[in-house]
């Protein structure tokens, strides 16, 4: 069973994100704020959850939730401040939006969700200094494979994931050609075959190696 709590904290936080590795598509943030009675036993890390089963518990944690947000980072922004920077920003804008200021934050991984705030971005949204105050004044905590160890992590990493999910199953639409709804915009064989026959959308991230070879591609 998942820990409930790291801090001792009511008001913690679980933050995570799906999608860093991806060619195409935003990467997705998500933070949770979780009741201290809160319990379910198939909550887990997303990535060890069916895709059934994570649609099932996102209205489950969303219902329960004392507070939760979730924010998409597009790819113009990934590209401009590089995936790592756009995943931690994703993360930082969650807490941001969050209804309740969080007490303690326990982030999934190994790098404290405070750090390279105010990036100055051209895409995107900015931080104001009163944000990015907020954001340094609350304590937190990384923690490696933290979305398999406590629930709050679980619950937005569950949340990021079946966002993301939804926005690349509306993306395929505009584009079917790629298949997103099936591959969500990861590296599959099918998905490079794709942009190596019909080059790049506005989703994809120009700054990753979309092809082993990489060929120049053609932007549309």
């Amino acid at each position: 069973m998942l820990a409930k709590n790291f801090s001792g904290f009511n008001l913690e936080t679980g933050t995570d994100e799906a999608g860093r590795g991806c060619l195409a598509g935003p990467v997705t943030a998500a933070a949770v704020i979780l009741p201290a009675d809160f319990e379910n036993l198939i909550l887990n890390d997303s990535k060890q959850l069916s895709e059934k089963t994570r649609v099932f518990l996102k209205p489950i944690i969303e219902q329960h939730a004392i507070c939760f947000s979730v924010t998409h980072l597009h790819p113009k922004e990934i590209d401009e401040i590089n995936i790592l920077n756009a995943s931690m920003k994703g993360m930082q804008e969650c807490i941001l939006k969050l209804h309740q200021v969080p007490e303690f934050i326990i982030v999934d991984g190994n790098r404290l969700l405070n750090a390279k705030l105010g990036l100055k971005n051209t895409f995107g949204r900015q931080f104001s200094k009163k944000e990015i105050e907020l954001l340094k004044s609350i304590p937190n905590q990384s923690i490696i494979k933290g979305d398999s160890k406590y629930i709050s992590i679980a619950a937005a990493s569950v949340l990021a994931k079946t966002y993301r999910d939804e926005y690349m199953d509306q993306i395929h639409e505009e584009f079917p050609m790629y298949n997103w709804k099936q591959n969500k915009g990861y590296p599959t064989k099918e998905h490079r075959e794709a942009i190596r026959k019909y080059g790049t959308t506005k989703y994809h991230r120009m700054s990753f190696r979309l092809l082993p070879d990489q060929l120049e591609l053609n932007f549309e």
